[in-house]
C-alpha cells in the first residue's frame, strides 16, 4: 500500500499574484508616462521625475510579489524525522597505521639570474 501523498502545492497564491500583476501595471504606466514627456529627449518632468518613480515603485511591488508568503500562517513543513532506533549504525573500523607526515619538496632552482 503506497502512502498518500499532499497535492503538490505552488509558491505562489493570489496574494501574490496580485501584487505581481499590479507590479506590471506600474511599471507599464511608468514607461508609458515617460514615453510621453513632449520635452526634447525626455528631459522634462514626466521623463525624469514622475516615470522614474513610478518603476521604482513598480519594481519594489515586483520584488514584494515574491517574497511576501502566500498567506501569513502558512508555515513550509519540515522533512519527517528519521527515528534514531532505524538509523542502521555502522561497524567499528579498525584505525589505520600511523599516517605518515608529508614532505616538503625540495626548494627550487630559480630560473632567472639577478642582474650582477
Amino acid at each position: 500500500m503506497q502512502p498518500i501523498t499532499p497535492a503538490p502545492r505552488f509558491a505562489f497564491g493570489p496574494r501574490n499574484f496580485r501584487l505581481m500583476w499590479a507590479g506590471l501595471a506600474v511599471l507599464a504606466v511608468g514607461f508609458i508616462t515617460m514615453k510621453l514627456d513632449g520635452a526634447p529627449y525626455g528631459e522634462g518632468f514626466l521623463g525624469l521625475t514622475l516615470g522614474p518613480i513610478l518603476l521604482f515603485v513598480g519594481f519594489m511591488l515586483e520584488f514584494a510579489a515574491i517574497l511576501v508568503r502566500s498567506t501569513p500562517g502558512d508555515v513550509v513543513p519540515a522533512a519527517p524525522a528519521v527515528p534514531v532506533a532505524a538509523v542502521p549504525v555502522a561497524a567499528p573500523v579498525a584505525p589505520a597505521a600511523t599516517p605518515v607526515p608529508p614532505v616538503a619538496p625540495a626548494p627550487a632552482r630559480p630560473t632567472y639570474k639577478r642582474p650582477g
